[in-house]
């Protein structure tokens, strides 16, 4: 049976007339047509919304020249560059992140923003010269430092109890909480002499060479000593060949005249 055959109208009676069938034919026809010209819009539409998008390539960890490169050779634009945030694990100058992000569907020659790293961050150790420990403390923590290791040493300048040397050395950039060791100045000792051999030297050129010399005689005692005349040197100290400081004090024991 054809297709006019079976189709019944609202009575659920064989329609029997030939020119209402050719209708009903035409109606199906135009809407099977419209149909497909509707699908093929649509079709032709969605090519045409397609052709030239562009996928955006990754440009994290990249630094500036290589996204650019990138951009350009998938198609696209460095629309601009933009310093963000420090950051541990991207170094300074690179890409730490964009916009639009990886894999997003864009048209060509459309444009990425990108978010350089401003790599770890980094303080700068302070200048501590000349300062007393107390405050080089309060100078570190203050620059997010802390302070490491302080040790006393003989030094030519500076104020004795302030700093005359850090490590690292002031200006240096270095990872936030780091320790910061500091050399302090100890009072100048002078130079340092060897004492010489005084036994059997008469006492007065002896004093006279130290005196004129800056150093000072201690304690001089005088004792008779049978067959040494008054003024002679018996014995010392420093001993000879110890060392001898301008500050130091020098002990005699000189021969006394017999009073027998």
């Amino acid at each position: 049976m054809t297709m006019a055959g079976k189709l019944r109208d609202w009575t659920g009676k064989a329609i029997r007339h030939p020119w209402l069938r050719r209708g009903v034919l035409l109606a199906a026809y135009g809407g099977l047509l419209v149909a497909l010209l509707g699908a093929s819009s649509y079709l032709a539409l969605s090519n045409f919304v397609r052709s030239g998008v562009i996928a955006v390539p990754d440009l994290v960890g990249l630094d500036r020249s290589q996204a650019e490169a990138g951009l350009a050779t998938a198609g696209l634009a460095l629309q601009r560059v933009e310093d963000d945030r420090f950051d541990e694990a991207v170094p300074a100058g690179h890409v730490l992140r964009q916009d639009p992000p990886a894999g997003s569907a864009v048209k060509e020659g459309s444009g990425v923003i990108v978010y350089l790293s401003r790599g770890r961050e980094l303080v700068e150790t302070p200048d501590l010269s000349g300062q007393v420990l107390q405050t080089a403390q309060v100078s570190l923590t203050a620059s997010g430092l802390q302070m490491g290791r302080s040790r006393s040493v003989f030094a030519e300048s500076g104020v004795p109890g302030t700093v005359v040397r850090q490590d690292p050395p002031a200006g240096s950039r270095i990872d936030p909480s780091s320790q910061v060791d500091l050399m302090v100045s100890l009072a100048n000792p002078g130079a340092t002499y060897v004492m010489p051999d005084l036994i059997d030297l008469p006492e007065d050129p002896v004093r006279d060479f130290f005196e004129t010399r800056g150093f000072r005689l201690g304690r001089v005692k005088y004792e008779p000593y049978e067959g040494v005349p008054a003024g002679i040197i018996l014995r010392q100290y420093p001993l000879p060949g110890h060392p001898l400081r301008q500050s130091d004090s020098i002990a005699l024991v000189v021969a006394a005249q017999d009073s027998r």
